[in-house]
């Protein structure tokens, strides 16, 4: 991809990330509450509710309130919080390392076991193989999360006792501890994941095994791996990537549950908390970061794109 190319699909990204903050502002309005109740406490008096009213700018129109929230948001100040008063900015931040980690091992494990099986599946399609796997991919996306989560630490944490069944361990104070700490959220929050990829997986290549050029392939001697890699994966994996880019996107909302079940405090329990207390500007920094997550996972998919089919570069 050129310089120019990617130049666009930034100035793009940026475009999405502005009518986000605008979506973002405008919606939280509409939660149910009032903001300068909630950071001057519930025992405030009306006059100590005006004044925190009046700090925090809400006195002032909504297009003046958006401009002033913007322009720190541009100096990378998302406002401070009205329930902790702490800088929102600090506060995803401090809560990122938790979930990041659950996030990226269950996309790790999800592109493992879902294309490993979804591979095996295409090319024995109409086997046994072919059949348990759709059976598997069918439980992995009906099963709620949040359920698998409580199976496995019943099993792996209560008794079997191999693994912690909640908090976190951070990276710093050891691979393995922290390895531990996030295998079974990791595990519960992959499982309808690697469903979604193996399902695709499957349907792409056993669509590509049935193209003209497989065959005359196959007719020609080539079998086996040097088939697989040479003219299977490779047309095969544009329909891959992009419900792997998809997925990534959404585990940033399902790591909110695996989160509370596993009791680990990150971004998803900070988001969930910032809901239930009207915490207005916290919720405006969540939104933002997710639709930061989202562009950037695109980006990544467009380049990912380029990368592996040479006709999508050249177009």
């Amino acid at each position: 991809m050129s310089l120019t190319a990617v130049a666009r699909r930034i100035a793009a990204g940026a475009l999405v990330l502005w009518l986000v903050s605008v979506l973002a502002f405008l919606m939280v309005r509409l939660i149910p509450g009032d903001p300068a109740r909630t950071a001057a406490g519930e025992n405030a008096t009306a006059e100590q509710v005006e004044v925190i009213r009046r700090q925090l700018g809400l006195d002032q129109p909504l297009f003046t309130q958006y401009g002033r929230w913007l322009s720190q948001v541009v100096r990378g100040d998302l406002g401070t919080s009205l329930t902790s008063t702490r800088p929102v900015a600090e506060s995803i931040a401090n809560a990122i390392p938790p979930t990041l980690s659950i996030a990226l091992t269950a996309l790790l494990l999800a592109i493992v076991i879902g294309v490993g099986a979804g591979v095996v599946a295409g090319l024995n399609r109409g086997s046994w193989l072919d059949r348990a796997v759709t059976a598997m991919t069918t439980i992995g996306i009906a099963v709620p999360g949040f359920w698998v989560a409580m199976l496995l630490i019943s099993i792996f944490a209560m008794k079997l006792r191999l693994l912690p069944a909640t908090g976190y361990t951070a990276l710093s104070e050891g691979f393995g501890p922290w390895l531990q700490h996030i295998l079974l959220p990791g595990s519960a929050l992959a499982l309808a994941t690697a469903a979604q990829i193996a399902r695709q997986a499957r349907g792409s290549i056993a669509d590509v095994m049935a193209e003209p050029y497989v065959r005359t392939a196959r007719a020609r001697g080539a079998w086996g791996t040097l088939l697989v890699r040479r003219h299977v994966l490779r047309n095969a994996s544009i329909p891959v990537i992009t419900v792997i880019g998809l997925q990534a996107g959404h585990l940033l909302g399902g790591v909110i549950i695996v989160e509370a079940v596993a009791g680990v405090s990150g971004i998803g329990t900070l988001a969930l908390r910032a809901v239930q207390d009207r915490d207005y500007t916290m919720i405006q920094g969540y939104v933002l970061l997710a639709a930061v997550v989202m562009v950037t996972v695109n980006l990544i998919v467009d380049l990912a794109y380029q990368w592996v089919n040479p006709k999508v570069r050249a177009s």
